[in-house]
């Protein structure tokens, strides 16, 4: 019976190792994605701060356009000042000229508030150089990490899978059924339980003296009074196997 157990405990292990591989790949492409994303956040807020800077620039262009205009308007203004004809053409070229003039003051107080949001966009570009020149080399070293990772769990599951199979087939058919019986029973597919701290680890539920001590034995299937699963203690199968 200390075999049979053995081979229970193992397949448990088994069982387990390849419910957790399934999983990873299962999640695989979710997971991608969202390192993907993570680093689509970080591209995103630099192409929005490097939008910023152009926008600011462009605006900042514009304005020293319109002040090139006015002062082209300035300039004819003046000399339409200089040989005014009468009072009439007197005031309008100098009503012209003040206008034109406060609008100059206008965007250049503008030019000036541009200039000062454009350094500090820079200053945040600069400090964020290394970020933004190794983003890239960091996604592609991140994300073939990553597919390493998900070959290697590949892999794992062939090799598990094809360990359960061998380990399986040699119980006999009636532990065989209850292990299945169990496995679908249980959400988390534990069929085969280890005993902690007096505990049965599956269900949390304390055993009574009797029941570890029998658990101990390893000379009979012993089960959870709670949840009926197989129970077994660790230290003692290491200890079987170090026998071994």
């Amino acid at each position: 019976m200390r075999s049979e157990l053995e081979k229970l405990i193992e397949l448990q292990i088994t069982d387990t190792t390849i419910r957790n591989l399934r999983n990873t790949l299962g999640n695989a492409e979710t997971r991608r994605a969202e390192l993907e994303q993570e680093f689509e956040q970080h591209a995103f807020s630099i192409r929005e701060r490097q939008n910023v800077h152009a926008g600011l620039k462009a605006e900042q262009a514009t304005l020293e356009k319109n002040i090139a205009e006015n002062r082209t308007y300035l300039e004819r203004a003046d000399r339409n000042l200089k040989h005014a004809q009468n009072q009439k053409e007197y005031e309008t070229a100098m009503r012209e000229m003040d206008s034109l003039q406060k609008q100059i003051t206008t965007f250049e107080t503008e030019i000036l508030e541009k200039q000062g949001a454009i350094e500090e966009v820079e200053k945040e570009l600069s400090e964020r150089a290394d970020e933004i020149n190794s983003l890239d080399a960091k996604r592609d070293e991140a994300l073939a990490a990553f597919d390493q990772e998900i070959e290697k769990a590949r892999a794992e599951l062939a090799e598990a899978e094809a360990k359960r199979g061998g380990v399986f087939d040699t119980l006999p058919a009636n532990l065989a059924s209850v292990y299945n019986r169990l496995v679908q029973r249980s959400r988390d597919g534990i069929a085969v339980a280890e005993v902690v701290n007096g505990s049965c680890s599956a269900c949390f539920i304390s055993l009574r003296p009797q029941v570890q001590v029998e658990v101990r034995r390893m000379d009979s299937i012993i089960t959870c009074e709670n949840c009926t699963r197989i129970l077994y203690v660790r230290a003692k199968l290491e200890q079987s196997e170090a026998a071994a």
